[in-house]
């Protein structure tokens, strides 16, 4: 998810280092920085969320939905160092991947997500269980026929894989996401 130069590993402290790395990495100014950093702090004095708290978090936006493998898989991917829990660049990063000015850089991140055995690539069973996770995220419960997960992962792999290997590539994915507005708004809905 980013550079991970600069991080402070242990300190729960902002320094200008720490804000200029976060400028860098996000499109948050010093005081948008800093006010997170004051709200962080207090829901995690110690600096660090949790997988709970995280998932506790995340639901708020999705009240409808029961998010939990959505967010297991989100949070492994924040958690860049993989130490089990997010400290606030990590936090911050990830929070600001939606609000990136650019489509590609978006889609990236949400490619990287998708591919949880980090060979560059999503097979069909990968795409079928981020679809069902999506589901489950904002509390789709009609799972039948053009809206089954694996309906669906079979005709996005279909319209998607130039090449015909049966796996979408990052170039792939982020084509024809840019490409198919409804494609996008399934797999990447916060682009």
């Amino acid at each position: 998810m980013g550079n991970k130069e600069g991080k402070s590993t242990e300190s729960t402290e902002l320094t200008p280092k720490h804000i200029a790395f976060l400028k860098a990495n996000t499109n948050y100014s010093e005081q948008e920085i800093r006010n997170w950093h004051a709200k962080f702090i207090d829901d995690c004095p110690n600096g660090k969320l949790s997988k709970r708290q995280f998932s506790k978090l995340y639901k708020q936006f999705y009240e409808d939905g029961e998010g939990d493998k959505y967010c297991k898989h989100a949070f492994d991917m924040f958690d860049t160092d993989g130490n089990g829990s997010i400290d606030f660049d990590e936090f911050l990063i990830a929070l600001s991947v939606p609000t990136q000015a650019n489509l590609e850089d978006r889609l990236n991140v949400i490619f990287d997500m998708y591919d949880m055995s980090n060979d560059g690539h999503i097979d069909q069973r990968q795409l079928t269980k981020w679809i069902t996770a999506m589901y489950d995220l904002v509390g789709e419960t009609d799972r039948k026929g053009d809206k089954d997960p694996k309906r669906r992962a079979v005709e996005i792999m279909r319209s998607l894989d130039i090449n015909g290997d049966r796996k979408l590539s990052k170039e792939e994915f982020i084509a024809g996401c840019k490409k198919d507005s409804h494609i996008r708004k399934l797999l990447a809905p916060e682009t």
